[in-house]
């Protein structure tokens, strides 16, 4: 994210940052930056898959200690790709480490790699703290730089580029910003969180007086997310940078301090580009001229006006108006609703799949859920089953078809999948994609039960906020490739009981009365969960198939989102799916069955597992 080598460069001259108390303010959120740092902050085990529960618990506490201290977060979330699909081969690059990391994770090795749903569950977890925030129709960036500017308050991010646009109130990076040290403060001022804010003044004066407005000729030049520097090889192996500093000696941050260096003699950006061009073969230069200029506007703050949404829930931009979308499809995807895979799918026919910590030698987790992603481009890209019967010509009855970046052992392959064709309902003149909300609530309840393989008289003894969970089980039993082992489904089911068990006995918001077997059973949970585990090997076989599970499970979501939820939506932050106790009931089943009866002090807890498993096994 953000700039090549600038981050560090920074970090390592403490001079650039002032010091802030950060208190009775509005703080404009790099929601992406932020999911991430408390998906590493928070979770213990990166192998098995994640543990959304501690994860969501760290997103309480976070905005906790924002609104301690006064603060009003507003979160902006990246969307898709966007139609010019600028960042695809730096989507690459990190689909290929992802790829790289969970295959060490796999093998043993440390690492860090962000759970799959990780993103559903901070978005959830916004949702149930009341928490705004908005979904771009592609990169964030520019516009959480115009809202905090339109505001004057600070950007909260993890990003590098946030260095280099001009800020009214600055950057301030999470890495120094000390939410769990909130400090009581003197007097009537109240409580702070202390900070730290990059300031862009401080940084230019260190460069000889460098104009500020030469900041994102220097971000373009020295590499960012969008260009890549070969077109400017030839510049930096010709100039003499200053402290005689020639290309690739020295390491990153020299070329980085030579690069600013050599820009601080220019007096604005486009006298700087002529002279960078000088050093081109004159074929190249009107080229690189123009790449130059378009990427310097990446970091001038954007003019959607991000506040309005905020106060009327209408998001409006250049961008998705070309799209040409559907209007509830719009609104959706702003508030989160639908996920930016939709948009991407919608617009540019292509998606990336996420690796897991899976067994390499194996086709990927993501293949189980092929069927229910073939459903989802039907339904985007409309195709009729009487299409061909109804077209004249061979071409047009041709089902459209999605490219899916995925895994191929372990290499990052593109695969070309056709949508899958549709019962007439959704595709007769009646329901084009602009009307899908118009189609009656049991069709659309239809058309996602069909998909997973599920009637709803099955689901009725099932509570409601896990009925989508089940179904998606009954699909992941049938579809599942080798075949879910019976101890692995056991493990899951109890998995979700815990889960329910937690939510009953720890939600300050249920009005339900806590029954005292309940509570008993829960602390029985929490003694068993304390016991030393006799066995901690890791089962890449058991893993690679509860990755099946989430890849369905992201899927089932994406369709339910996508027709309107006719089932409720399950709450991953409820500890919904929980890795590290998943993996520990599948070991402990297997030398000790009675695990099975982990909940017996609960009645209700009892009766809730052995409808699930007798509802999953029919």
């Amino acid at each position: 994210m953000g700039i090549q080598g600038l981050t560090g460069f920074v970090e390592e001259r403490g001079a650039f940052f002032t010091e802030l108390r950060v208190r009775d303010t509005k703080l404009v959120i790099d929601g992406s930056s932020l999911y991430h740092r408390l998906c590493f902050a928070s979770a213990g085990d990166f192998r098995r898959g994640g543990d959304y529960g501690p994860f969501a618990a760290a997103v309480r506490d976070f905005f906790g200690s924002l609104r301690a201290c006064r603060v009003a977060p507003f979160v902006v979330l990246d969307g898709g790709r966007g139609a010019d699909d600028r960042k695809l081969p730096t989507l690459r690059g990190r689909a290929a480490e992802r790829l790289r990391a969970a295959h060490g994770l796999s093998r043993g090795d440390g690492g860090c790699l962000v759970p799959l749903l990780t993103r559903e569950a901070f978005v959830q977890a916004l949702g149930r703290l009341g928490v705004p925030f908005v979904q771009c129709f592609a990169e964030a960036d520019r516009e959480i730089a115009g809202l905090a500017n339109r505001w004057g308050c600070p950007v909260l991010s993890l990003d590098s580029d946030f260095c280099v646009f001009d800020l009214a109130a600055g950057y301030c990076p999470l890495t120094h910003f000390q939410w769990q040290s909130v400090c009581a403060g003197e007097g009537a001022q109240g409580c702070y969180v202390p900070a730290r804010c990059f300031s862009a003044e401080k940084f230019c004066r260190h460069f000889s007086h460098l104009n500020k407005s030469l900041l994102p000729l220097f971000a373009v030049m020295n590499g960012n997310d969008y260009i890549d520097l070969a077109a400017l090889e030839a510049f930096f192996s010709k100039v003499r940078l200053p402290r005689g500093c020639a290309a690739g000696k020295g390491g990153k941050h020299v070329r980085l301090q030579g690069l600013l260096n050599w820009l601080s003699q220019f007096a604005e950006p486009a006298e700087a580009v002529d002279n960078v061009l000088k050093y081109l073969k004159k074929h190249q230069r009107e080229e690189t001229k123009e790449l130059l200029c378009t990427s310097m506007e990446d970091y001038t703050p954007s003019d959607v006006n991000l506040e309005d949404f905020f106060q009327t829930g209408k998001y409006e931009c250049e961008a998705a108006r070309k799209a040409d979308l559907p209007r509830w499809v719009l609104d959706a995807l702003a508030k989160g609703k639908l996920a930016p895979f939709i948009s991407d799918a919608l617009i540019l026919r292509s998606t990336f799949l996420h690796v897991q910590v899976e067994n390499m030698q194996r086709p990927s987790a993501h293949s189980t859920a092929l069927p229910i992603r073939q459903v989802i481009y039907g339904l985007l890209l409309k195709v009729s089953q009487n299409a061909e019967a109804a077209s004249p010509s061979k071409q047009t009855n041709e089902p459209p078809v999605v490219c899916e970046f995925d895994r191929l052992q372990k290499t990052l392959r593109k695969t070309f999948v056709q949508a899958a064709s549709l019962p007439t309902d959704f595709c007769d003149d009646h329901f084009p994609l602009d009307k899908l909300m118009e189609v009656p609530t049991s069709c659309r309840q239809m058309l996602l039960l069909e998909t997973l393989g599920v009637k709803m008289s099955l689901l009725e003894s099932i509570p409601s906020h896990l009925q989508l969970p089940v179904a998606v089980t009954c699909y992941w039993i049938c579809c599942s490739e080798p075949k879910v082992k019976l101890h692995q489904l056991k493990a899951l089911l109890l998995m979700i009981v815990s889960g329910e068990l937690h939510r009953i006995t720890n939600d300050p918001d249920l009005t339900v009365l806590r029954a005292e077997d309940d509570s008993i059973a829960y602390n029985e949970f929490l003694k068993w969960k304390e016991k030393k585990l006799q066995n901690k090997d890791f089962d890449l076989d058991a893993a690679h198939s509860f990755c099946q599970w989430q890849c369905c499970l992201q899927m089932g979501l994406y369709l339910n989102q996508l027709l309107c939820t006719p089932l409720s939506e399950p709450d991953l932050s409820s500890r919904l799916y929980t890795g590290t106790l998943v993996h520990r009931l599948y070991q402990e089943l297997k030398s000790t069955p009675s695990v099975e009866n982990l909940f017996s002090f609960s009645p209700k807890m009892t009766r809730l597992y052995q409808v699930l498993l007798n509802t999953v096994e029919s």
